[in-house]
């Protein structure tokens, strides 16, 4: 993890705990952003068009935006748009706060053990030999790839089968 270099070394629970942080002010800073570019958008003339809509909207995601919220720290590059979003909706402060933090316990978890030792690994791999560890992101991407196209077929294989003994 080159961004956070200054925790190498360092016990489990420091690194738990500066993640944990990190991620918490970033969350913060992206949802009171939102919260500000939600004001502008309502006092403009699209949100005078928009009136119900946007009203319905934001009594939606304040009812179910917390699971979306606390599940987007699992994703990557997701979480900001989620963020950002609920603070331009303006998704209550409290149900979003505790939403964030349990996404936050989570994405700790996940940076300090799982995604660092696999990007720590990779690091080794690569400062010992860059073609292998070139090669090794290549064969990741092809497994994914297999993957992804073969749940695709799955999907598309009960369709067809009802399609086909549907008389026409």
């Amino acid at each position: 993890m080159p961004e956070f270099g200054f925790l190498e070394g360092q016990p489990f629970w420091i690194v738990y705990f500066a993640l944990f942080g990190i991620v918490l002010c970033r969350a913060q800073a992206t949802y009171w952003i939102g919260r500000g570019l939600g004001a502008g958008v309502k006092r403009s003339r699209m949100g005078e068009r928009l009136g119900p809509r946007l009203d319905r909207a934001r009594r939606s995601i304040d009812r179910y935006g917390a699971p979306v919220v606390t599940l987007s720290f699992c994703t990557v590059g997701v979480q900001t748009a989620v963020n950002l979003s609920a603070g331009a909706m303006r998704m209550r402060f409290p149900r979003y706060l505790a939403a964030m933090v349990v996404g936050c316990l989570i994405w700790a978890g996940l940076w300090g053990v799982v995604i660092s030792g696999l990007v720590g690994t990779w690091w080794t791999l690569f400062l010992g030999s860059p073609w292998l560890a070139v090669g090794v992101v290549l064969l990741a991407a092809a497994v994914v790839a297999v993957l992804v196209l073969r749940s695709r077929r799955r999907v598309r294989t009960p369709a067809a089968a009802e399609d086909s003994s549907t008389p026409v």
